[in-house]
C-alpha cells in the first residue's frame, strides 16, 4: 500500500490492475484531475487497502491472477463496510458474458482497454457525482428525521418545511434516477434501463402467448477510425446523430438504448413475425447509408446488426442480449454493414470457440504441442534437402487438433507468438541432432513459420540468436517462412528486422506466394532467398502444357532475381515432371511424404530415398 499522506478534501480512487503500465497511466490522468489515487497490483492488496481507508471509487481490472476482478467485487459487496463503494470494471474483454457478469456481481460501469482518456474521466466523474448525490440524499433523510423530532411543538411550521424538503428530495431522486438510467451523451436509456425493459417484455411474453418481440444489437463498423482520425468530439457528435436517426426508424412503443461506446440495442415490441424485425433492420441500414453532415465534417458510417426473437427458448434478458450480440458478430464476420438473425447453433459455436481458447491457453502453459516435419526435395537430385517444421496440438482429450482450427484462434489471442518461439527452438534443436547423425555434403535446412505477431516482437533477433547459439546451428540452414501479407502489414519495421536476419545469414522464404500481394517491388527491396509457390497453383497442373498457369512465370521471375522456388502441394508424378521441365528448384507435398513425427522423419531421411 502507498504510504504517502492522503488529502481528505479530495476524492480517493483505488486502482486495481496487475499491469504496472495500466496503473501508471490511470494514476497519472486521474491525479492530474485532482483525485487522490492509490494503487493495488492484485485483489488481496485491494481488499486490505479498502479495510484501512475506504475509497470513494474503485477501478477494478477483471483478468488478474489468483483472484479475478469478479471475485474481488463479490467480496467487497459482501462486506457491510465496503458494499457501497462504486466499482467500475476495466478490461480488454468485450464479450457480453463478461459484461453481464460484471453487472451481476455488483459493478456499476465498464471501461474497455485500450483506455480512452476522455471516457475514463467522464465515467469516473459521473459515478462519483452519482455516489455523492446518494450520500446527500441519505444525509438529507437523517437531518429531516432529526428536525421532525426536535420540532414537534411547531408542527404546522415543521410540516410546511417538511413538504418543501420532500419535494426537493423527490426532484433530486428523479434527477438521480434519470442519470442512473440514461446515457449522458445521447440521453437514450442505458444498459441498466434497457435490461429492465427487456425483463418486462419477457414477462409480458410469458403472460400473453400471442405476444412477441425482437431484440436488435448494433455496433458501428470502423467507428474507431472516426475517433482516431477526427477526434472524440466529432465521434460524440456522430453518436448523437446516429441515435437520432435510429429513433426515427422506430415506433413510440419500441425501446432504443446506447449500451456503451458505439453499441446500441433496440426492443421491437409486439411484432408478428421475423419479417417485421428484418424490415426494421433494412430500414436502419438504409437510413445510415446517407452520409452524416456534422458541424465540420461529412462522415460515412455503417452498422452491423444482430437480431434475435423472444421465442428462442431463452427466458433471461441477458441471454437474449447475448444472442443478439452473437448474431451481430456473425454479421461483421460476413462483411459488415448487414444484419444477421441468431440461430441457436451460433451460441454453441461461440461456447466451443471459448472452450478452445481456454484449452489453447493451457496448452501453451503445458506445452501440449508437437512438431511434425515435412521433407523438402531437391528436384535436381531427387533427394531430401531439408524439412519444414509444422506445429500440431495434441489435445489431452480430443487428440490431434487441426492447425486450421487452432491457429486462427492463436493468432487472434496473440498466443501464436509463444507457440512460434517454442516451435523455432524445437525445430532448431531437432535439425542440429539430424545434422550430426546424418552428415551430408549439403547440410540439411529447416523451414520455420514466422507469424506477424512474432515478427513484431522487439526481442526477436536476440531470441533467434540465442536459439542458434544454444543449438550450435549454422544460421544458413535456418529458413524463416513468412507470408506476403505479414510483410506488407508493416513494411518499414519488417524491412529492418529482415535486414538484421540477413546480416546473420539467416534465410527468408515467402510462404504461399501468389495468394497475397505478389508485388515485385517488395521482392526487390526485401532480402528474400526463396519463393514457396502456393499449392493452389500446383493443383491446377495436370500434365498438360496449357494448364501450367502462373507457375512458369513465378519460377522464371524467381530465377531472374537470384531466388530459388519451392513448389508446395506436389501430389502427382505428372506435376513433378512438369516442375522439373520448368527447372523448379525444390518440391514439397504428399507425393514425397506427409508431415511426420521426428522419429519417422529421421527414418525417412536415413533411408536416403530418391525421386
Amino acid at each position: 500500500m502507498n504510504n504517502e499522506s492522503v488529502d481528505l478534501s479530495k476524492k480517493d480512487i483505488l486502482i486495481v490492475d496487475d499491469t504496472p503500465a495500466n496503473l501508471r497511466f490511470l494514476a497519472k490522468i486521474l491525479t492530474v484531475q485532482g483525485y487522490n489515487v492509490r494503487k493495488a497490483l492484485n485483489g488481496q492488496i485491494a481488499l486490505t487497502s479498502c479495510q484501512m481507508i475506504l475509497p470513494d471509487l474503485i477501478l477494478l481490472d477483471i483478468m488478474m491472477p489468483d483472484m479475478d476482478g469478479y471475485e474481488v467485487c463479490l467480496r467487497l459487496k459482501a462486506d457491510e463496510q465496503t458494499c457501497k463503494i462504486p466499482v467500475i470494471f476495466i478490461s480488454a474483454l468485450s464479450d457480453v458474458f463478461d459484461k453481464v457478469k460484471g453487472f451481476k456481481v455488483g459493478g456499476i460501469d465498464y471501461i474497455t482497454k485500450p483506455f480512452q482518456f476522455e471516457e475514463v474521466i467522464a465515467r469516473v466523474k459521473s459515478q462519483l457525482a452519482l455516489r455523492e448525490a446518494e450520500i446527500k440524499i441519505y444525509q438529507l433523510n437523517l437531518e429531516l428525521e432529526e428536525r421532525v423530532k426536535e420540532r414537534t411543538f411547531q408542527l404546522e411550521v415543521a410540516n410546511q418545511e417538511l413538504l418543501v424538503e420532500i419535494m426537493e428530495r423527490k426532484q433530486l431522486q428523479n434527477q438521480l434516477l434519470h442519470i442512473a438510467l440514461h446515457d449522458s451523451l445521447t440521453d437514450l436509456p442505458n444498459r441498466a434501463l434497457f435490461m429492465q425493459c427487456l425483463s418486462e417484455s419477457l414477462n409480458r411474453a410469458k403472460e400473453q402467448p400471442d405476444y412477441q418481440f425482437a431484440v436488435l444489437f448494433m455496433d458501428c463498423d470502423r467507428f474507431k477510425i472516426v475517433n482516431d482520425s477526427l477526434g472524440h468530439l466529432v465521434g460524440d457528435e456522430l453518436l448523437i446523430a446516429i441515435a437520432h436517426r435510429l429513433q426515427g426508424c422506430l415506433k413510440p412503443i419500441d425501446t432504443i438504448a446506447r449500451l456503451g461506446g458505439d453499441e446500441f440495442a433496440i426492443i421491437l415490441e409486439n411484432i408478428t413475425d421475423l419479417g417485421m424485425a428484418t424490415q426494421v433492420a433494412e430500414q436502419i441500414l438504409q437510413e445510415l447509408s446517407t452520409p452524416f453532415q456534422l458541424s465540420r465534417y461529412e462522415v460515412f458510417i455503417n452498422v452491423s446488426i444482430g437480431i434475435t426473437l423472444s421465442n428462442t427458448y431463452d427466458d433471461k434478458p441477458e441471454y437474449l442480449l447475448r444472442n443478439a450480440d452473437t448474431a451481430m458478430y456473425r454479421a461483421k464476420a460476413l462483411g459488415k454493414a448487414r444484419y444477421h438473425v441468431f440461430d441457436p447453433a451460433m451460441h454453441q459455436q461461440a461456447l466451443q470457440l471459448l472452450q478452445l481458447e481456454n484449452d489453447l491457453r493451457r496448452a501453451v502453459e503445458r506445452k501440449e504441442f508437437i512438431v511434425y516435419y515435412q521433407p523438402i526435395i531437391s528436384l535436381y537430385t531427387g533427394r531430401i534437402s531439408g524439412f519444414e517444421a509444422l506445429v500440431r496440438w495434441k489435445h489431452p482429450t480430443r487428440g490431434l487438433v487441426s492447425p486450421g482450427e487452432f491457429i486462427p484462434v492463436a493468432e487472434e489471442t496473440g498466443l501464436i507468438a509463444s507457440i512460434d518461439t517454442w516451435v523455432l527452438q524445437e525445430a532448431c534443436h531437432q535439425l542440429s541432432i539430424w545434422q550430426k547423425q546424418q552428415p551430408a555434403e549439403e547440410p540439411l535446412t529447416m523451414g520455420v513459420n514466422l507469424s506477424v505477431r512474432l515478427l513484431s516482437q522487439p526481442n526477436l533477433i536476440e531470441y533467434i540468436a540465442q536459439v542458434l547459439q544454444k543449438t550450435d546451428l549454422n544460421p544458413q540452414t535456418l529458413k524463416l517462412e513468412i507470408t506476403e501479407s505479414a510483410i506488407m502489414e508493416n513494411k518499414e519495421s519488417a524491412l529492418i528486422i529482415l535486414d538484421e536476419l540477413k546480416k546473420r545469414k539467416i534465410q527468408l522464404s515467402i510462404d504461399d506466394f501468389g495468394t497475397g500481394y505478389s508485388s515485385l517491388s517488395y521482392l526487390d527491396s526485401f532480402p528474400v532467398n526463396t519463393l514457396k509457390i502456393d499449392q493452389s497453383f500446383i493443383n491446377r497442373m495436370d500434365g498438360k502444357l496449357e494448364k501450367k498457369g502462373l507457375v512458369p512465370a513465378i519460377i522464371s521471375m524467381a530465377h531472374r532475381m537470384g531466388i530459388s522456388a519451392i513448389a508446395e502441394g506436389v501430389e502427382t508424378h505428372e506435376q513433378l515432371a512438369q516442375l522439373r521441365t520448368l527447372n523448379c528448384d525444390f518440391g514439397q507435398g504428399y507425393l514425397f511424404s506427409k508431415p511426420l513425427e521426428s522419429k519417422l522423419a529421421f527414418a525417412l531421411l536415413a533411408s536416403e530415398p530418391q525421386w
